[in-house]
Protein backbone atom coordinates (compact mmCIF):
# COMPACT_ATOMS: atom_id res chain seq x y z
CA UNK A 1 0.00 0.00 0.00
CA UNK A 2 1.26 3.47 -0.81
CA UNK A 3 1.60 5.63 2.28
CA UNK A 4 1.67 8.78 0.17
CA UNK A 5 -1.62 7.82 -1.47
CA UNK A 6 -3.19 7.11 1.90
CA UNK A 7 -2.21 10.56 3.15
CA UNK A 8 -3.42 12.09 -0.10
CA UNK A 9 -6.82 10.50 0.32
CA UNK A 10 -7.14 11.48 3.95
CA UNK A 11 -6.03 15.02 3.37
CA UNK A 12 -9.29 15.82 1.59
CA UNK A 13 -11.62 14.13 4.08
CA UNK A 14 -14.48 16.40 5.16
CA UNK A 15 -17.35 15.75 7.53
CA UNK A 16 -20.33 15.85 5.22
CA UNK A 17 -21.01 12.21 4.38
CA UNK A 18 -24.49 10.68 4.46
CA UNK A 19 -25.41 7.77 6.65
CA UNK A 20 -26.70 5.24 4.11
CA UNK A 21 -24.13 2.83 2.69
CA UNK A 22 -24.73 3.78 -0.93
CA UNK A 23 -24.41 7.49 -0.16
CA UNK A 24 -21.21 6.92 1.82
CA UNK A 25 -19.75 5.03 -1.14
CA UNK A 26 -20.82 7.74 -3.60
CA UNK A 27 -19.39 10.42 -1.37
CA UNK A 28 -15.99 8.73 -1.21
CA UNK A 29 -15.92 8.11 -4.97
CA UNK A 30 -17.02 11.58 -6.00
CA UNK A 31 -15.81 13.95 -3.32
CA UNK A 32 -13.07 12.48 -1.16
CA UNK A 33 -10.18 12.85 -3.59
CA UNK A 34 -9.56 16.19 -5.26
CA UNK A 35 -6.11 15.46 -6.67
CA UNK A 36 -6.23 15.25 -10.47
CA UNK A 37 -3.61 12.44 -10.47
CA UNK A 38 -5.91 10.10 -8.53
CA UNK A 39 -9.05 8.48 -9.88
CA UNK A 40 -11.17 6.41 -7.50
CA UNK A 41 -12.28 3.35 -9.43
CA UNK A 42 -14.27 1.55 -6.76
CA UNK A 43 -15.10 1.74 -3.08
CA UNK A 44 -15.54 -1.65 -1.48
CA UNK A 45 -17.35 -1.77 1.86
CA UNK A 46 -15.76 -4.60 3.82
CA UNK A 47 -18.08 -4.31 6.79
CA UNK A 48 -20.30 -1.89 8.67
CA UNK A 49 -20.72 -2.03 12.44
CA UNK A 50 -22.85 -0.07 14.91
CA UNK A 51 -20.73 1.05 17.84
CA UNK A 52 -22.21 3.52 20.37
CA UNK A 53 -24.35 6.65 20.67
CA UNK A 54 -25.64 6.32 17.12
CA UNK A 55 -22.20 6.06 15.50
CA UNK A 56 -21.50 3.51 12.78
CA UNK A 57 -18.10 2.46 11.51
CA UNK A 58 -17.46 1.65 7.85
CA UNK A 59 -14.43 -0.42 6.91
CA UNK A 60 -13.70 0.26 3.24
CA UNK A 61 -11.07 -0.47 0.61
CA UNK A 62 -10.56 2.39 -1.82
CA UNK A 63 -9.43 1.14 -5.23
CA UNK A 64 -7.71 3.92 -7.16
CA UNK A 65 -5.64 4.55 -10.27
CA UNK A 66 -2.71 6.88 -9.60
CA UNK A 67 -0.76 8.71 -12.28
CA UNK A 68 2.82 8.32 -11.08
CA UNK A 69 4.37 9.95 -14.17
CA UNK A 70 3.33 11.20 -17.60
CA UNK A 71 2.67 7.72 -18.96
CA UNK A 72 2.84 5.59 -15.81
CA UNK A 73 -0.36 4.60 -14.03
CA UNK A 74 -0.50 2.38 -10.98
CA UNK A 75 -3.37 0.60 -9.26
CA UNK A 76 -3.58 1.08 -5.49
CA UNK A 77 -5.84 -0.30 -2.77
CA UNK A 78 -6.10 1.87 0.33
CA UNK A 79 -7.89 0.55 3.43
CA UNK A 80 -9.76 3.22 5.35
CA UNK A 81 -12.05 3.46 8.36
CA UNK A 82 -14.88 6.00 8.48
CA UNK A 83 -17.10 6.80 11.46
CA UNK A 84 -20.52 8.09 10.43
CA UNK A 85 -23.43 9.64 12.34
CA UNK A 86 -26.35 11.90 11.32
CA UNK A 87 -24.82 12.97 8.00
CA UNK A 88 -21.38 13.58 9.50
CA UNK A 89 -18.20 11.54 9.01
CA UNK A 90 -14.68 11.43 10.42
CA UNK A 91 -11.74 9.08 10.06
CA UNK A 92 -10.99 9.09 13.80
CA UNK A 93 -13.34 8.78 16.79
CA UNK A 94 -12.16 9.32 20.37
CA UNK A 95 -14.05 8.66 23.61
CA UNK A 96 -13.47 11.82 25.67
CA UNK A 97 -14.23 10.01 28.93
CA UNK A 98 -11.92 7.04 28.49
CA UNK A 99 -9.48 8.29 25.87
CA UNK A 100 -10.18 5.21 23.73
CA UNK A 101 -9.35 5.57 20.05
CA UNK A 102 -11.96 3.50 18.23
CA UNK A 103 -9.85 3.37 15.08
CA UNK A 104 -7.23 1.40 17.02
CA UNK A 105 -9.63 -0.85 18.92
CA UNK A 106 -12.11 -1.99 16.25
CA UNK A 107 -11.48 -4.29 13.29
CA UNK A 108 -13.78 -5.99 10.77
CA UNK A 109 -14.50 -9.67 11.32
CA UNK A 110 -12.66 -12.13 9.12
CA UNK A 111 -14.59 -13.85 6.36
CA UNK A 112 -15.12 -17.61 6.48
CA UNK A 113 -12.97 -18.22 3.40
CA UNK A 114 -9.91 -17.17 5.42
CA UNK A 115 -9.94 -20.67 6.90
CA UNK A 116 -8.89 -22.50 3.74
CA UNK A 117 -7.06 -25.83 3.85
CA UNK A 118 -3.95 -24.44 2.15
CA UNK A 119 -3.47 -21.98 5.00
CA UNK A 120 -3.91 -24.57 7.76
CA UNK A 121 -0.57 -24.69 9.60
CA UNK A 122 -1.45 -26.81 12.65
CA UNK A 123 -4.40 -28.49 14.32
CA UNK A 124 -7.49 -30.18 12.96
CA UNK A 125 -9.58 -28.17 10.49
CA UNK A 126 -12.64 -29.41 12.39
CA UNK A 127 -11.27 -28.15 15.70
CA UNK A 128 -13.56 -26.35 18.11
CA UNK A 129 -11.88 -22.97 17.50
CA UNK A 130 -10.13 -21.36 14.56
CA UNK A 131 -7.19 -19.01 14.99
CA UNK A 132 -5.79 -16.98 12.09
CA UNK A 133 -2.45 -15.21 12.28
CA UNK A 134 -0.87 -12.70 9.89
CA UNK A 135 2.84 -12.71 10.54
CA UNK A 136 6.36 -11.72 9.50
CA UNK A 137 9.28 -14.02 10.47
CA UNK A 138 11.57 -11.07 11.28
CA UNK A 139 9.03 -9.17 13.40
CA UNK A 140 10.31 -9.33 17.01
CA UNK A 141 6.79 -9.64 18.41
CA UNK A 142 6.02 -12.42 15.92
CA UNK A 143 9.18 -14.26 16.94
CA UNK A 144 8.02 -14.14 20.53
CA UNK A 145 4.38 -15.08 19.97
CA UNK A 146 3.94 -17.21 16.84
CA UNK A 147 6.23 -20.19 17.64
CA UNK A 148 4.58 -20.53 21.07
CA UNK A 149 1.12 -20.33 19.47
CA UNK A 150 2.14 -23.00 16.94
CA UNK A 151 3.41 -25.39 19.62
CA UNK A 152 0.27 -24.87 21.70
CA UNK A 153 -1.95 -25.74 18.75
CA UNK A 154 0.12 -28.84 17.94
CA UNK A 155 -0.52 -30.06 21.50
CA UNK A 156 -4.25 -29.27 21.26
CA UNK A 157 -5.23 -30.12 17.65
CA UNK A 158 -8.89 -30.87 18.42
CA UNK A 159 -9.32 -27.66 20.35
CA UNK A 160 -7.62 -25.16 17.98
CA UNK A 161 -6.86 -25.01 14.28
CA UNK A 162 -4.17 -22.50 13.25
CA UNK A 163 -4.36 -20.75 9.89
CA UNK A 164 -1.29 -18.82 8.74
CA UNK A 165 -0.94 -15.83 6.41
CA UNK A 166 2.40 -14.43 5.31
CA UNK A 167 2.70 -10.66 5.69
CA UNK A 168 6.38 -9.67 5.26
CA UNK A 169 6.90 -6.04 6.27
CA UNK A 170 9.47 -5.38 3.57
CA UNK A 171 9.83 -1.68 4.35
CA UNK A 172 10.94 -2.49 7.93
CA UNK A 173 13.03 -5.62 7.37
CA UNK A 174 13.55 -6.35 3.65
CA UNK A 175 15.03 -9.81 4.32
CA UNK A 176 11.56 -11.05 5.28
CA UNK A 177 10.44 -11.16 1.66
CA UNK A 178 12.96 -13.86 0.75
CA UNK A 179 12.44 -15.78 3.99
CA UNK A 180 8.70 -15.82 3.30
CA UNK A 181 9.27 -17.40 -0.11
CA UNK A 182 11.23 -20.22 1.53
CA UNK A 183 8.49 -20.62 4.13
CA UNK A 184 5.94 -21.03 1.34
CA UNK A 185 8.06 -23.77 -0.24
CA UNK A 186 8.37 -25.57 3.10
CA UNK A 187 4.63 -25.20 3.60
CA UNK A 188 3.96 -26.68 0.15
CA UNK A 189 6.07 -29.69 1.15
CA UNK A 190 4.00 -30.13 4.30
CA UNK A 191 6.95 -29.28 6.54
CA UNK A 192 5.16 -26.94 8.93
CA UNK A 193 7.90 -27.30 11.55
CA UNK A 194 10.31 -25.97 8.92
CA UNK A 195 8.12 -22.91 8.46
CA UNK A 196 8.36 -22.11 12.16
CA UNK A 197 12.11 -22.87 12.32
CA UNK A 198 12.72 -19.93 10.00
CA UNK A 199 11.61 -17.59 12.79
CA UNK A 200 15.01 -18.36 14.32
CA UNK A 201 17.09 -17.33 11.31
CA UNK A 202 19.99 -15.15 12.40
CA UNK A 203 20.57 -12.60 9.66
CA UNK A 204 20.64 -8.85 9.09
CA UNK A 205 17.08 -7.58 8.60
CA UNK A 206 18.43 -5.26 5.89
CA UNK A 207 19.83 -8.07 3.70
CA UNK A 208 18.30 -8.18 0.20
CA UNK A 209 20.73 -10.43 -1.69
CA UNK A 210 18.68 -13.60 -2.20
CA UNK A 211 21.76 -15.74 -2.88
CA UNK A 212 23.28 -14.73 0.46
CA UNK A 213 20.00 -15.24 2.30
CA UNK A 214 19.51 -18.72 0.85
CA UNK A 215 23.09 -19.64 1.71
CA UNK A 216 22.48 -18.63 5.32
CA UNK A 217 19.22 -20.60 5.47
CA UNK A 218 21.03 -23.67 4.16
CA UNK A 219 23.86 -23.18 6.65
CA UNK A 220 21.59 -22.74 9.67
CA UNK A 221 18.75 -25.16 8.83
CA UNK A 222 19.88 -27.37 5.95
CA UNK A 223 17.11 -26.11 3.67
CA UNK A 224 18.49 -25.93 0.14
CA UNK A 225 16.75 -23.78 -2.46
CA UNK A 226 17.80 -21.80 -5.51
CA UNK A 227 16.86 -18.24 -6.43
CA UNK A 228 14.88 -19.67 -9.34
CA UNK A 229 12.87 -21.97 -7.04
CA UNK A 230 11.82 -19.24 -4.62
CA UNK A 231 10.76 -17.04 -7.52
CA UNK A 232 8.58 -19.58 -9.27
CA UNK A 233 5.22 -18.15 -10.31
CA UNK A 234 3.27 -20.33 -7.86
CA UNK A 235 5.33 -18.96 -4.96
CA UNK A 236 5.06 -15.34 -6.04
CA UNK A 237 1.31 -15.77 -6.61
CA UNK A 238 0.84 -17.32 -3.15
CA UNK A 239 2.74 -14.49 -1.53
CA UNK A 240 0.75 -11.88 -3.43
CA UNK A 241 -2.51 -13.59 -2.50
CA UNK A 242 -1.70 -13.45 1.21
CA UNK A 243 -0.82 -9.76 0.99
CA UNK A 244 -4.03 -9.01 -0.93
CA UNK A 245 -6.11 -10.85 1.66
CA UNK A 246 -4.40 -8.86 4.41
CA UNK A 247 -5.19 -5.60 2.60
CA UNK A 248 -8.80 -6.62 2.04
CA UNK A 249 -9.08 -7.56 5.72
CA UNK A 250 -7.54 -4.16 6.63
CA UNK A 251 -4.51 -5.74 8.26
CA UNK A 252 -1.18 -3.92 8.02
CA UNK A 253 0.72 -4.88 11.18
CA UNK A 254 2.13 -8.08 12.62
CA UNK A 255 1.39 -10.25 14.39
CA UNK A 256 -2.34 -9.79 13.88
CA UNK A 257 -4.36 -12.60 15.42
CA UNK A 258 -8.03 -13.44 15.06
CA UNK A 259 -9.97 -16.01 17.08
CA UNK A 260 -13.13 -17.35 15.49
CA UNK A 261 -13.22 -14.31 13.22
CA UNK A 262 -12.74 -11.68 15.93
CA UNK A 263 -9.60 -9.58 16.35
CA UNK A 264 -7.55 -10.48 19.43
CA UNK A 265 -5.88 -7.24 20.50
CA UNK A 266 -4.02 -8.99 23.34
CA UNK A 267 -2.65 -11.76 21.09
CA UNK A 268 -3.04 -14.18 24.00
CA UNK A 269 -6.76 -14.94 24.10
CA UNK A 270 -6.12 -18.34 22.51
CA UNK A 271 -4.73 -19.52 25.86
CA UNK A 272 -8.16 -19.06 27.42
CA UNK A 273 -9.64 -21.52 24.94
CA UNK A 274 -7.75 -24.39 26.55
CA UNK A 275 -9.32 -24.24 30.01
CA UNK A 276 -7.39 -26.63 32.23
CA UNK A 277 -5.61 -28.20 29.28
CA UNK A 278 -2.04 -27.67 28.18
CA UNK A 279 -1.42 -23.95 27.68
CA UNK A 280 1.85 -24.10 25.84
Amino acid sequence: MSKSLSLLLLATLSINASTSQSEVVDYIKNNLVKNSRVKVDKVEVIEKQAIKDGWEVYFVNIHATVQEDANIFDKKVVPETLFVKDGMATNMLLDMKTGDNYKESIRPKLKADIYSDKHLLAGDKNAEHKVAVFSDPQCPFCQEIVPELYETVKKNPKKIALYYYHLPLESIHPVSLTITKVMLLEQAKGNMDGVIKLYNLQISPEETDETKILAEIKKQFGMSYTVAQINEKKILDAQKEDEEIATKSMISGTPTIYIDGKWDKTREEYKKLLGDREKG
